[in-house]
């Protein structure tokens, strides 16, 4: 439970990190408003009539690279288009080619290569920079164009796209490497709410089992008890004092297992967390908690008992085989079958217990014949049979394997594996 509580200290975004994102957002606008002024100063500098409407729409177009790149792109292209043509065409020329203004193609480019969210487009823009730029080489002869661009400032021209090209589709590498990064993370700390809510769910259930095996059995030995006594008090008074004295120590060890499991969650260290339960350390007041082991096995029942079974006890399992964890599962097991047999066949009937280590394995055998004088009934009414999933789910929870079910006749088997530890 320990670690648990260590997991639950979840990150939590801070203020300071939205902060910085809002930041960032104003940063980024701030630069595309400087690259438009630099479009547009640069496109201020000539002096053909439509330059500066050109540069004008050019930069009005960069404003919006970052939401909607590829029709930036293709705006700026078709501007880049209309001032050659208003270069060649008209006598004098009404716009200035190539001019310092189209550097906006280039910004353009970039947008569409760092900030696309397809494959295709960055190479697609980048071929399109290439082939225009191409193009001025030879002109368009048929409408009257001419070449306006020489081989030396075409090297130029493609040694600066490619660039351009190269740094924008490092960055947009980045990007996406910083998206996947982030993705990452969320899905982490999504996957670690999860694990932090199946390890709550253990927890509750392993303290439901706890509570019910301590529970149920003191109480069903307590009643029996108390019936018991009740029926001799006048007759028998040694044997009602006997029952009373067995229903005293019961309940005192009843108490000490529900001091040992409030203490487990105060402390944050449940049985079944870091260390093995039952395990020999120190309680929060100094003194060493109750430790269970295979012994306690005829405690039970001895107890049962003298609540009137008749148990037969073999335990074949080697000092140091079972590691404390092992040691209190198999413990449960038998203490919670025996409660089944005082619950629903009561005074009477015969258990025969068997335990036995071979081959890494721990096998646990209870038996009842069905016998008793309340078979058929159950103390307490109806089982919801809320044991039988308990003694499941702790076998399961070490590896091993559970059976249980009616006897041909009469009575009723349990039967569970366990895997064992090296010791």
């Amino acid at each position: 439970m320990r670690r648990l509580t260590e997991e639950r200290t979840a990150s939590v975004p801070s203020a300071w990190m939205a902060l910085s994102v809002r930041y960032g957002r104003a940063v980024a606008r701030a630069c595309d408003l400087g690259v438009a002024l630099v479009v547009l100063a640069a496109a201020n500098y000539y002096d053909g009539a439509y330059d500066l409407l050109l540069g004008a729409l050019m930069a009005l177009c960069l404003l919006a690279r970052r939401r909607h790149p590829g029709t930036v792109m293709a705006v700026v292209l078709a501007l880049g288009v209309a001032q050659l043509l208003l270069y060649d065409l008209p006598d004098p020329p009404l716009a200035s080619a190539p001019a310092a203004y189209d550097v906006a193609v280039l910004f353009a480019m970039m947008s569409v290569v760092h900030h696309s969210r397809t494959t295709w487009m960055p190479y697609a823009a980048g071929a399109a920079v290439l082939l225009a730029t191409a193009a001025g080489t030879v002109g368009a002869p048929t409408l009257g164009i001419e070449p306006f661009v020489d081989l030396e400032a075409l090297g130029v021209y493609w040694g600066l796209t490619l660039t351009v090209w190269l740094t924008a589709f490092a960055l947009h590498t980045r990007r996406l490497y910083a998206e996947s990064q982030t993705a990452r993370a969320w899905h982490a700390e999504r996957e670690q709410e999860q694990r932090i809510r199946l390890a709550a769910t253990r927890e509750r259930a392993e303290i439901a089992r706890e509570l019910h095996d301590v529970v149920a059995h003191s109480l069903a030995v307590m009643i029996l008890q108390a019936d018991g006594a009740g029926s001799v008090l006048r007759k028998s008074p040694d044997m009602a004092e006997s029952a009373l004295k067995t229903i005293a120590a019961t309940g005192r060890d009843a108490i000490d297992d529900m001091h040992r499991i409030v203490r487990v969650l105060r402390e944050g260290n449940q049985d079944s967390g870091g260390s093995d339960p039952g395990a020999p350390d120190s309680a929060a007041d100094g003194s060493p908690r109750r430790l269970i082991t295979l012994d306690e096995i005829e405690v039970v029942a001895e107890r049962a008992r003298t609540a009137g079974l008749t148990v037969d006890v073999s335990v074949e399992v080697g000092e140091g085989r079972l590691a404390p964890a092992e040691e209190m599962t198999a413990f449960r097991i038998v203490q919670e079958c025996l409660t089944n047999v005082l619950r629903h066949a009561g005074a009477g009937a015969g258990v025969d217990i068997r335990l036995e280590e071979e081959h890494g394995t721990l096998l646990i055998g209870v038996v009842d014949d069905g016998a008793g004088t309340l078979a058929g009934r159950g103390v307490g009414g109806h089982s919801g049979g809320n044991g039988l999933v308990g003694m499941r789910e702790r076998v399961e929870l070490v590896g091993g394997s559970f059976e249980a079910g009616p006897r041909l006749g009469s009575g009723w088997h349990v039967r569970a594996s366990i895997p064992t530890r090296t010791r």
